[in-house]
């Protein structure tokens, strides 16, 4: 007896008599119907300017920013990929009107518009802060690795360019010669031989010679930028790609990227600022942080946590000039152990030693004072024993390290009296309870990013990977929003009422 399977509706084949609309389809409650929503409100008259009313008419660039928005919320990010969902996808559909750009304009318009990626991050913030998901009364900051658009195969060091240029410079010379002697080969011989091949390779090596010295030249400018004073080395490198990219990494792992930095509210996790760097650590990153914070909304949050990779001299002086209650978590220097140097053989280490702002000063755990015994620029300033008393100490094996037998030295700088007042306070229990919700804050965020499938960028420059990481984290607010009000977390009226603050 055969199975009694459903069998198709008799529509599936025919045309419908009636006209309807496609979209009735979707559930009431897709997330493309809250998403159009929100992106009409989507200020662009900053760009609008640089359409022409000559020749074809061009999409409007709230459109093509809705696609954008769209794809980048449901992890489609490559600019084919995203044409052919609006061709497929009724969600896609739905946001394009029906009318999705080729993706090459899709293409065009996220490298060229880069700043108003900005702007739009900031009508995310203000949206969620208008809506009541963020109060800024809790912050954390973070930042994370983000590869570039390139790789190591496509690098090259200072040494081999240098190595390469020669011997491009030397072969194309070579190819010269022999295409002189060619011409005058053909002056007596009736034309024998051609000469096309000659030119045709010379071309080609000409080409990368002119590629070769680009990047040389980038390479010696970035390295200038870094320390003017100081040889280039041979190890350093370059990407052909994204001559803009660092290499960045730990674990062994090491990749072009950038590092991209995100402030994050408490309260819904929502990005109250953003900014991408270059630099492959967070030493210097805090005073660009506040800067994009209040460049996004005005003002600056109450606390503020980080961890120890933000535990710099610069970073404390920054947060102080401020009235912002900020925990910084300290680094290994910082964290004592908790082994008495009298009960082990471990090493003594930098925090086993007590400064003291008196003096200006450190004492040792023997008891010695460690005067300071140098300063140089930038504040940096080198503490040290007396060679005698070290000589003489129950810890000189495990403390002093120099084969000449010197000393213990400390070094520091003069922002030690803020590490050591931050160090004071992160070992207070309120410091320690405020501190602890910080994994909670803002590492889930990243987490959420990448899981979205962001993990690369897809523009080249670190202009246009600024406004695409900017779009990145404004799609992340836009997506708290949209569950917001699917949730009910934020109702109808109330979110009318943002609209028309923000």
């Amino acid at each position: 007896m055969p199975i009694p399977f459903k069998e198709d509706p008799l529509e599936v084949n025919q045309r419908l008599l009636f006209p309807t609309n496609v979209f009735d389809l979707l559930q009431k409650d897709h997330d493309c119907f809250i998403f159009d929503d929100i992106c009409r409100h989507i200020e662009t008259s900053s760009i609008e300017s640089d359409f022409s009313a000559i020749g074809q008419r061009a999409y409007h660039p709230r459109r093509i920013v809705s696609i954008l928005i769209y794809a980048y919320a449901h992890g489609v990010f490559s600019s084919r990929q995203i044409e052919k969902r609006c061709h497929e996808d009724l969600g896609f559909m739905y946001i394009a009107h029906l009318g999705c750009p080729n993706f090459r304009v899709l293409s065009d318009f996220r490298k060229k518009y880069h700043e108003f990626f900005h702007a739009c991050f900031k009508q995310s913030v203000l949206l969620a802060v208008e809506a009541g998901l963020a109060s800024f009364g809790s912050v954390a900051l973070d930042g994370s690795k983000f590869q570039a658009n390139t790789s190591k195969h496509k690098a090259m060091s200072y040494g081999r360019l240098k190595e390469r240029e020669k011997e491009l410079t030397e072969e194309i010379e070579a190819l010269l010669a022999k295409a002189q002697k060619c011409d005058e080969e053909e002056d007596q011989d009736d034309g024998e031989k051609t000469g096309y091949e000659i030119p045709e390779e010379l071309k080609i090596k000409e080409k990368r010679l002119a590629k070769i010295k680009a990047a040389k030249e980038a390479l010696e400018k970035r390295e200038k930028e870094i320390a003017p004073e100081k040889e280039i080395e041979d190890k350093k490198q370059i990407s052909f790609a994204d001559k803009e990219a660092r290499i960045m990494g730990k674990k062994g792992s090491f990749e072009y990227a950038y590092n991209g930095q995100i402030s994050v509210d408490k309260d819904n996790q929502i990005i109250v600022g953003e900014h991408l760097t270059q630099h492959a650590n967070d030493k210097k990153e805090v005073e660009p942080a506040l800067e994009a914070m209040k460049e996004t909304t005005g003002s600056l949050p109450k606390i503020m946590s980080m961890d120890n990779g933000y535990f710099s001299g610069e970073n404390l002086a920054t947060l102080q000039e401020t009235s912002i209650d900020a925990h910084v978590a300290p680094g290994k220097e910082g964290k004592k152990d908790p082994v008495p140097l009298e009960s082990s053989d471990r090493k003594v280490q930098k925090a086993d030693f007590v400064y003291q702002a008196e003096g200006d000063c450190f004492q040792c755990p023997a008891g010695q004072t460690l005067h300071l015994a140098s300063s140089g620029e930038e504040g940096k300033k080198v503490y040290r024993g007396h060679d005698e008393i070290c000589a003489g100490c129950p810890y000189h094996t495990r403390c002093c390290h120099s084969k000449e037998g010197k000393a213990r030295s400390i070094s520091s700088d003069d922002k030690e009296p803020l590490r050591q007042a931050m160090m004071e306070k992160m070992g207070r229990e309120d410091a320690k309870e405020t501190y602890k919700d910080r994994k909670q804050i803002v590492e889930p965020v990243f987490g959420q990013i990448k899981n979205s499938g962001f993990r690369r960028f897809s523009v080249r420059g670190f202009q246009a990977a600024r406004g695409e990481f900017s779009l990145v984290c404004a799609v992340h607010n836009f997506k708290k929003i949209v569950r917001a009000l699917v949730r009910g977390v934020v109702r109808p009226q109330t979110w009318k009422r943002a609209v028309a603050a923000a």
